[in-house]
């Protein structure tokens, strides 16, 4: 699979989020968040700043999930990175 232009297929990462004082938030609490974690399965031919493999943060408000090869990914635009680490 090959994305074009400024597309980019990203594998979600669910990650555990504690608050300052040591809870854990229930899955609800962590979907309500802005901006979801992620990892890089695929840039578009125009993606220069982001590789294959990186880890991002991305809007989670973006995008569409699909199936593609029995696995659930999700394709966003390069604009809803907001963080490569």
């Amino acid at each position: 699979m090959r994305p074009i232009n400024k597309y980019i297929i990203i594998k979600k990462i669910q990650e555990e989020v504690h608050t300052s004082s040591g809870l854990l938030l229930s899955a609800e609490d962590t979907a309500a968040l802005r901006y979801s974690k992620a990892s890089v399965i695929a840039p578009g031919t125009e993606v220069s700043e982001i590789k294959k493999g990186d880890t991002i943060y991305y809007d989670n408000r973006a995008g569409h999930s699909m199936i593609i090869e029995e696995e659930t990914v999700t394709i966003i635009l390069e604009r809803d990175v907001v963080v490569v680490l």
